[in-house]
């Protein structure tokens, strides 16, 4: 792909399915952003009630040329609609206005919107492509970027979906510019935990970088999605379907999706469950004898100062500890009902290993307590 405009490029290779990733301001103002993309009759911008004002009119104009008539999904905006119901409101657009298999779907919004429609796209008619336009940090960094797509069940988040891979991820930087601090914070946990599981360089650029971040700097975040997707296409690269490597990339997650179902979807936002998930499976690796005191207390500190919770919320007052496990237990990553953590086995290497109930419950116990 030739360009004039200013971005930068990060490739995920996977054969037949690769594709690039590019980064840079203002990108849903250049049309050249969504060149060699299939062209089709009809596409699809599926978005939420929240970003669509913003920026829906924006990549209307961009893809106009590429296809005969472009549709719009406009879905409710949080965690709480990643369901089944709201999945079928893409199949009901999809039907009803009669797209074929070259339909292009094209996600514009955060991870929810993003996950759904790559769930859709994977679905429809067996399968139809797809383009990423993430307007979050968290989907930028994270999200956006590996072909995971899902929704969520009462019982676990992300329980039902499947792989499959965009065609092409377009992340505008401007369009941080509209989160709310809380939304940005959330994305920084996805930033966070990259440094501990792979880079120990990267997590001391982003201690150092952290107020900057916070402040919107165009060129701190530009490196924060770049490397923080080069980190994920590497693994991705070798791992696409989480048989063994990919799963790193849960650091805190398994923590973080107790709370998330525990509290209820959408009380707190995933990055925030994440952060929280991350001090707790820090912790947990520190009992365990993977990490010193020092280390853990240096993480819990960059948590904090990017707006994270550095303590875990109570999820069930009678019984709390046991509820995360039952939580827990409906993992992914879990193993005939054991539970599996991502750990750090020091500093810039991460492990999947299993821990003893016992001593879970002691980490989920001092990490409410705070």
């Amino acid at each position: 792909m030739t360009s004039m405009f200013a971005h930068e490029t990060v490739s995920i290779d996977l054969g037949d399915r690769s594709y690039d990733i590019l980064i840079g301001s203002g990108l849903l103002q250049e049309a050249s952003a969504f060149d060699g993309l299939p062209r089709s009759s009809s596409a699809v911008i599926v978005t939420n009630e929240t970003v669509g004002p913003l920026y829906l009119d924006a990549l209307q104009r961009l893809i106009a040329s590429r296809h005969h008539v472009v549709h719009v999904a406009v879905l409710k905006d949080g965690e709480s609609y990643k369901t089944w119901a709201t999945l079928n409101q893409i199949f009901d657009v999809l039907l009803d206005r009669g797209c074929d298999r070259k339909t292009v779907l094209y996600a514009l919004g955060g991870g929810v919107v993003g996950d759904m429609t790559g769930f859709a796209a994977a679905c429809y008619m067996r399968g139809v492509p797809f383009v990423q336009v993430p307007t979050t940090l968290l989907a930028q960094v994270d999200s956006s970027v590996g072909g995971k797509t899902a929704i969520n069940h009462p019982l676990g988040k992300n329980m039902i979906g499947a792989f499959y891979q965009p065609q092409r991820v377009v992340c505008d930087l401007q369009t941080l510019a509209t989160l709310p601090r809380r939304e940005l914070s959330a994305g920084l946990a996805e930033v966070i935990k990259y440094g501990p599981i792979h880079d120990m360089d990267f997590m001391a650029w982003t201690e150092a970088n952290i107020d900057a971040l916070m402040a919107l700097d165009t060129d701190a975040l530009a490196y924060a999605v770049r490397r923080s997707c080069e980190i994920k296409a590497a693994v991705v690269g070798q791992d696409e379907r989480e048989s063994g490597l990919r799963a790193i990339l849960n650091f805190g997650h398994t923590f973080g999706h107790a709370i998330e179902a525990g509290l209820g979807f959408g009380v707190w936002l995933h990055g925030e469950a994440v952060g929280a998930g991350m001090v707790m499976a820090a912790e947990l690796s520190r009992r365990l004898g993977l990490v010193d005191e020092a280390f853990v207390e240096r993480f819990r500190q960059l948590i904090g100062r990017a707006g994270l919770p550095v303590k875990a919320p109570v999820i069930d007052p009678a019984r709390n500890a046991q509820s995360y496990l039952d939580h827990m237990r409906v993992d992914k990553k879990a193993e005939a009902g054991d539970i599996r953590f991502v750990l750090i086995d020091g500093p810039g290497k991460a492990v999947v290993r299993g821990a003893p109930d016992a001593l879970v419950a002691e980490v989920i116990d001092h990490c409410c307590a705070g």
